[in-house]
C-alpha cells in the first residue's frame, strides 16, 4: 500500500534540501521520500533522476503535474507505467503539439 504526501512545510523543506540528506540514500529512497512529502525538498534534477532510475523509463515532466497520482502507484507497484500515448494523451489536445521526423 501506498504512503499518503505529507507537507512538511517550506522553511523544513528547504533546511532539508540545504543539508544534502538525500547523498547517502539510494534512487529509491531519493523517489520515495520525495513522492511522499508535497515541498521538493532536493533539487529537482536530484529527484527526476531517481524517479527515472527507479521506475526504469523516462519521467516526462508534464506527467510529474498531470499525473502525480499515477506515477505516485508506479512507485508503489499498484500499476504498470503508462504507454507513450497515454503520458501524450495527458497534454489537453488542444496545447499538443507533435512533430514527427
Amino acid at each position: 500500500m501506498k504512503p499518503q504526501q505529507i507537507s512538511i512545510g517550506k522553511e523544513r523543506a528547504i533546511a532539508l534540501a540545504g543539508s544534502h540528506y538525500w547523498e547517502s540514500m539510494t534512487c529509491r529512497e531519493r523517489a520515495e521520500f520525495q513522492m511522499t512529502v508535497k515541498e521538493l525538498s532536493m533539487p529537482f534534477d536530484v529527484f527526476h533522476e531517481a524517479l527515472e532510475k527507479t521506475l526504469g523509463r523516462s519521467v516526462w515532466t508534464h506527467e510529474l503535474g498531470l499525473n502525480w497520482e499515477g506515477i505516485h502507484s508506479e512507485l508503489w507497484g499498484e500499476r504498470p507505467a503508462p504507454t507513450f500515448e497515454e503520458i501524450m494523451n495527458l497534454i489537453p489536445a488542444g496545447k499538443r503539439i507533435v512533430i514527427g521526423l
